[in-house]
């Protein structure tokens, strides 16, 4: 009977453990493993390490001041210490058209108070693991994924009242994204936020997946330009458009969008239609039911949860 109920007890945090390895489209990201760990305390010191071409595990202890944005290439892990690391004042840039920003990890930091945007992955940047973040209002973009990059997966934040929060494709006319773009974004926490979570040009599939959605000013997740998105399981809460598709968004052209055992609590209609691969075509993943996210999302996403 000891035993039952100590498993019982035990249940929750078994269910809230953070992941060890990346998930979705990023599985196989090990970023900076194979090198060195060191510890940062300013943006100098941080755009040394981010900018190096041999591996590196980065642990960012403390608020770090940037001017702009900072460049991260290839083969990093960008972690923060505790509960206090933040970036304010600029953001991370993964990859350049001459130095890719492959196989890249950003955990555990708060941003805020971007000049631009808080993550740019640019640039054919691909396998990159964003997870337990914190992201707060900045300039532009919170977290943008553009330019043919993809295999990359969006796990376990919190946005606070962003605008522009998730952008996905650079634009209406930037055709080279279509093949590209593959995107997972599990278990993220949008509470008092405007648009984009995400807005999609292109990318298929897009897996968009037990995520909360609190009290969001303008829409939730658009699909455009022909882009294929598959939600489920998110909770929507206080949502006035949940979901934009096939009558396309401002002057996008429409995408195709499948919608599944999501929940709308005092929300709008989730805009869906239109065949999309799955996404287990190409990775196995456990979903929960929309009822639980949240608790699950609202006790598990942040900062100082690994």
């Amino acid at each position: 009977m000891h035993t039952l109920l100590s498993v019982l007890l035990a249940w929750p945090s078994v269910l809230l453990a953070p992941a060890t390895a990346a998930d979705g489209f990023a599985t196989g990201t090990t970023g900076g493993v194979a090198g060195p760990t060191v510890t940062v305390t300013t943006a100098a010191q941080l755009a040394q390490y981010a900018g190096a071409n041999t591996p590196y595990t980065i642990m960012v202890a403390g608020r770090i001041t940037a001017s702009g944005m900072i460049t991260v290439v290839a083969n990093k892990s960008i972690l923060g210490v505790g509960s206090t690391a933040e970036i304010t004042g600029g953001g991370l840039q993964l990859g350049t058209t001459t130095r890719p920003g492959n196989n890249v990890i950003i955990r555990n930091i708060r941003f805020g108070n971007a000049s631009d945007d808080s993550i740019s992955v640019t640039n054919k940047a691909h396998h990159v693991w964003i997870d337990h973040n914190e992201f707060l209002p900045g300039y532009d973009g919170s977290l943008d994924i553009k330019r043919q990059s993809t295999n990359v997966t969006v796990s376990w934040n919190r946005f606070l009242g962003t605008d522009k929060t998730m952008l996905l494709g650079h634009s209406d006319t930037y055709t080279a994204d279509a093949g590209y773009l593959r995107v997972t974004y599990h278990h993220n926490w949008f509470e008092g936020s405007h648009q984009r979570h995400p807005r999609v040009r292109f990318g298929e599939p897009v897996h968009v997946y037990n995520n909360y959605y609190k009290n969001i000013g303008l829409y939730g997740i658009a699909s455009t330009e022909n882009a294929g998105v598959v939600a489920e399981g998110n909770y929507f809460e206080n949502v006035p458009y949940p979901c934009h598709s096939t009558g396309g968004y401002a002057e996008s052209a429409p995408g195709r969008l499948v919608q599944r055992g999501n929940a709308f609590v005092n929300s709008g209609a989730c805009e869906a239609g239109g065949a999309v691969t799955e996404p287990s075509t190409f990775y196995s993943y456990t979903l929960d039911p929309a009822s639980s996210v949240p608790s699950l999302v609202t006790a598990g996403a942040g900062v100082g949860r690994l």
